[in-house]
């Protein structure tokens, strides 16, 4: 069930990129920043390319805004393209007397849309495939992310994508249970960290992987992690398949260009646990004892080996999802190839490129789990303006904090 809906549009090197975001309550306080901050954090990143230092991702406001608040319409952004003149000629819309096309592009590239997107839509020029399939697009995808994470953080929900591994160098584990205030510390040491994890020692190794690949021309990928805390239980639904959330964020972070799987909790481990050792026993909290956090009903848990989701539906656990991405398909050292326009056997097509974008990749993947989350609590609580939303929230949290009322009455109360 869709509330919260976006759309993009804009190639890599047109005159920029454009989002629709629809479905917002009224009265969500924004600022520049909120969006611009999201951008910045996508641009940075250890291996990155040259084109990270020439974009400024220069943001417009073209509707849905009004002194800082949303206004319940369609919230309507544009990220400009800081070298759209040096691109006119080649990326123009409209057809020019003189020409001016550059030379069209005839290699694919393994690796990435070129050739199965020059099939589908029959085109004799991969650069009108390329520029859409283009990460490039998801700026776009974080400045809609932005706004979303912003509603969230309004009832208390926080989000934090970090880095567990890139190449061979790991940090062997993801985000271990911590504090609400932990978790704020971790991520600080995160967002210092120029491939975003919280581990010192990996940090090296991970710098220098990607040295490594640069000194070869090559690429790497790697895993990262999203993470949300304070999430309410309730959120999804193990209704109909199209209402669980876990699949609905699986399928926004498979949607990332490169991202090639995703799991959610201890996830492809545990099919080599037994239930005993995979499941996360339900518990009334002791003063004292463990406890990832409380529960519906005054319950507790002592491990998440779920994630935050059992049935589809959120548990009021902290949301772990890791994603995997691939290597980059541009290589400076391009792979076999065929030329399409000759049918002879040439190198692949050398495009501007990063040498590692895991790092950014987390942050687009906040991006997309918090597109998703956003529209599932509007889902669940509605209302057409933030107060309501906020008001119903409130509501639904206070209830399933409650002791069950259900309970059934001893069997001396029945005789009574």
């Amino acid at each position: 069930m869709t509330i919260l809906r976006f759309l993009t549009a804009g190639e890599s090197h047109g005159p920029g990129l454009t989002v629709i975001l629809e479905g917002l309550p009224a009265g969500l306080p924004l600022s520049p920043a909120d969006i611009t901050g999201e951008l910045a954090r996508r641009r940075g990143g250890y291996g990155r390319g040259g084109r990270m230092k020439v974009e400024t991702d220069t943001l417009e406001v073209m509707g849905g805004l009004r002194g800082g608040l949303t206004l319940g319409s369609p919230v309507s952004l544009i990220i400009r393209n800081a070298e759209w003149e040096s691109w006119e000629t080649a990326m123009g819309p409209w057809e020019t007397p003189s020409g001016g096309r550059s030379a069209p592009v005839t290699r694919p590239r393994p690796g990435h849309a070129d050739l199965a997107g020059a099939a589908k839509y029959d085109q004799r020029d991969i650069r009108n495939v390329l520029e859409r399939a283009s990460a490039r697009e998801t700026a776009a995808r974080t400045a809609a992310g932005a706004v979303a994470k912003r509603l969230l953080a309004e009832l208390g929900i926080s989000i934090g994508g970090h880095v567990l591994g890139i190449g061979r160098a790991t940090t062997n584990g993801a985000l271990p249970h911590v504090s609400e205030d932990e978790f704020g510390r971790y991520f600080e040491e995160v967002e210092a960290s120029p491939v975003r994890t919280g581990n010192k020692v990996a940090e090296k190794w991970m710098m220098a992987e990607i040295d490594a690949a640069v000194s070869c021309g090559d690429t790497l990928g790697g895993v990262f992690a999203v993470v949300a805390w304070g999430l309410p239980a309730g959120l999804g639904s193990y209704v109909h398949w199209d209402r669980r959330l876990d699949a609905r964020l699986a399928a926004a972070l498979m949607s990332i260009p490169g991202v090639k799987g995703v799991d959610i909790g201890d996830g492809f481990s545990l099919g080599g646990m037994r239930g005993s050792q995979a499941h996360d026993a339900i518990l009334m909290p002791v003063s004292g004892g463990p406890g990832v956090c409380s529960g519906p009903y005054g319950t507790t848990r002592a491990t998440n080996h779920c994630g935050g989701l059992e049935g589809g539906v959120s548990t009021g656990q902290p949301l772990l999802i890791r994603a995997v991405m691939k290597p980059i398909a541009t290589l400076s050292k391009p792979l076999p190839s065929v030329n399409l326009a000759t049918g002879n056997p040439e190198d692949a097509a050398v495009e501007r490129h990063d040498t590692c974008a895991v790092p950014a990749a987390a942050v687009v993947g906040e991006a997309m789990v918090a597109l998703e989350l956003a529209n599932a609590v509007l889902e669940a609580y509605g209302g057409d303006t933030l107060a309501d939303l906020k008001e119903r929230a409130h509501a639904a949290r206070e209830r399933m904090a409650a002791p069950w009322a259900g309970a059934v009455p001893s069997e001396a109360g029945a005789r009574d």
